[in-house]
């Protein structure tokens, strides 16, 4: 069998350290995670987390993808997808740029998903981070900072991208609500329901950065301000009747000054049952991000 090195982290006290490296078959990426942290033992379990809980990132580290979460190196997070993550100057960083050709990571992600990633140079594109503790009725915000866009040829870079809140996420990543702000400037309430998106409500909130034109992939790929903190705030509730109520919130160049964007009611009959107590966390979609000010809390 064909074998590659990958590099294997470990937390400590809420960082991430290299602490060694491990031959892994070539493989599933998942597959090959599983095998990694087994040989070496490095799964951390979830810590315990009281509302609210916040992250600031401030412990300098890299945090890398895991197969599961129960093999994530974190005790607060599981890097689902995007590859490596790395906390420096009290921020968390996606992949900048492209990977260097012999990276593990490009590798792994050349084999598992060559479109999305730009044959590996990319699993920044994919990025999704999900905390290790679940949540019911609450409140979630976080800090993005676009730095560039990746100008993917994938048929999935499109204007439903975008910079996304996670809720009520169950652990095969098939169920859950989604919150932000997509590239062609809408703001965007979803249910993805055993693998199939709805959307419950999608509003304009970010006009064209080019007057007079729409979104296009190529000459119009993203509306969304780059270089400036964008908070995304979501309230997830439910509802005496059943229905859950969901609102999206936007702080637009860190000013404190949250702006209702989008709400939404899932009724629990027109797009399928209502979701329950499950996952949080962050989505990007095709760019390059810095991410701060993480925090959850019970409503």
């Amino acid at each position: 069998m064909r074998t590659l090195f990958t590099f294997v982290f470990v937390a400590l006290l809420g960082g991430f350290v290299l602490v060694s490296l491990t031959l892994l078959p070539i493989g599933k990426i998942g597959e090959m995670i599983r095998s990694s942290v087994q040989d070496v033992a490095l799964a951390a379990e979830a810590r315990i987390v009281t509302s609210p809980f916040v992250y600031k990132f401030t412990i300098p580290g890299t945090l890398a993808e895991a197969g599961t979460m129960g093999e994530s190196s974190s005790p607060y997070w599981w890097l689902n997808s995007g590859g490596l993550l790395f906390f420096a100057n009290n921020v968390a960083k996606s992949v900048q740029g492209e990977l260097w050709s012999q990276n593990p990571w490009r590798t792994l992600y050349n084999q598992a998903n060559p479109v999305d990633t730009d044959n590996g140079y990319h699993p920044q594109n994919l990025l999704r981070l999900v905390t290790r503790s679940t949540w019911n009725n609450m409140r979630q915000e976080a800090y993005y900072r676009i730095v560039q866009d990746n100008m993917s040829a994938s048929p999935n870079r499109n204007q439903s991208n975008g910079i996304l809140l996670m809720s009520r996420y169950q652990a095969d990543g098939q169920t859950l609500y989604y919150t932000g702000i997509r590239v062609d400037g809408s703001a965007v309430i979803k249910k993805k329901l055993n693998g199939t998106y709805y959307t419950l409500a999608l509003k304009p909130f970010y006009s064209s950065p080019i007057p007079g034109t729409w979104y296009d992939p190529v000459k119009n790929p993203n509306y969304i301000p780059k270089s400036i903190w964008i908070g995304l705030r979501s309230e997830v509730k439910n509802n005496p009747d059943g229905s859950v109520d969901i609102k999206l919130y936007v702080d637009n160049g860190r000013t404190g000054n949250w702006q209702l964007a989008a709400q939404a009611t899932d009724n629990g009959t027109t797009y399928g049952k209502t979701l329950t107590t499950g996952y949080a966390g962050i989505r990007t979609d095709f760019m390059d991000v810095e991410l701060d000010g993480y925090r959850v809390e019970t409503l």
